[in-house]
């Protein structure tokens, strides 16, 4: 199955300040605010959602095409993508701009004080998807996830002018657009991605019921936290999948976008929906279990443990005859 993930490729720089912000902040000094904290400690974490999502593709032995726009300091991140065994052969390098950048320092009360930096993530407006098309010989599934909001409007009507089946994957980029642009983002894809919040935000932006949602998206997934899973179909009973429990929570920071790569690589394997969400809810806990968006390990043996352990043996069963491209 040819999937190209079309969205953000980004670099996140996480710092921690040991003490309190609120104990910096004056309280009639809050219009002129200028403040300095000593980090402790700076991780930089590979991220950027669609690059989330195609990695996780990748180390299931699929070979997704990322398509996006990164900056001139992008070599080594790509490299690393390639090495994961996504084609990156259609993201598109700024000639003067920096690959897209969230920077964020939280305190001890888990406070945070956060920029993004948009940067090359702009310029994904001008990629057509016809190209990468051509390319390919043809593609089976477009997943557009958050982007530059006119790179997620072109892409979806290209979809739709091509013939390409997509899965619409907003998230926090509802919060930016406005009904008419939410509305376009739901013209007919095949499968639509929200966490619960996001579901309730879509209906709000729409202006639509959820009965009006589902008539226009094939399937619904929606991530419950450690609740699992709801997947909505027109004319069928609402199908909850549970969650698989973590052994320790680390980062939750891309946990949906590991669900994702999952529940696509699945559909790919042209499994049922059920076993999709269980493959997607044992990813989304590999990632939880590890510290940044990318760096969790999936091996067949591990896998399917926390499957059987999860869900049964038959479960663990039906996939494990898919999983001979992963990485022993």
């Amino acid at each position: 199955m040819r999937i190209a993930v079309t969205g953000s490729i980004a670099t996140d720089h996480l710092m921690d300040f040991p003490g309190r912000f609120a104990n910096q902040l004056i309280a009639d000094r809050l219009d002129r605010v200028s403040l300095s904290f000593l980090a402790d400690e700076l991780r930089i974490r590979r991220g950027g959602v669609a690059a989330n999502i195609a990695v996780g593709l990748g180390r299931l032995g699929l070979a997704p095409t990322l398509v996006g726009a990164a900056g001139t300091d992008f070599a080594d991140y790509q490299l690393w993508l390639k090495e994961n065994g996504v084609d990156t052969d259609s993201v598109r390098i700024s000639t003067d701009k920096h690959t897209a950048r969230f920077v964020c320092t939280t305190d001890a009360d888990q406070n945070q004080i956060a920029t993004f930096y948009a940067g090359a993530m702009a310029e994904a407006r001008h990629i057509a998807l016809a190209p990468v098309v051509e390319r390919l010989g043809g593609l089976d599934l477009v997943v557009v996830s958050p982007n530059d909001p006119e790179a997620m409007l072109r892409h979806t009507a290209e979809c739709r002018e091509l013939g390409i089946p997509f899965a619409a994957d907003p998230s926090q980029q509802l919060a930016r657009m406005d009904r008419d642009e939410v509305r376009a983002l739901l013209d007919r894809p095949q499968l639509l991605f929200t966490n619960e919040y996001e579901a309730i935000l879509l209906q709000e932006r729409t202006g639509w019921t959820e009965q009006e949602v589902l008539a226009r998206a094939g399937t619904w997934i929606t991530t419950l936290g450690a609740e699992g899973v709801r997947i909505q179909r027109v004319g069928r009973p609402t199908l909850h999948v549970p969650a698989v429990p973590a052994t320790k929570v680390v980062d939750p920071t891309g946990v949906g976008d590991a669900f994702r790569s999952g529940y696509l690589a699945a559909r790919a394997w042209h499994t049922n929906s059920e076993r999709a969400a269980q493959l997607g809810c044992a990813i989304a806990v590999f990632a939880l279990e590890s510290m940044g968006t990318q760096e969790y390990d999936i091996t067949p043996s591990a896998l399917l443990t926390r499957l059987r352990g999860a869900y049964g043996a038959q479960c663990a069963d039906e996939l494990a005859g898919h999983l001979a491209g992963v990485a022993a």
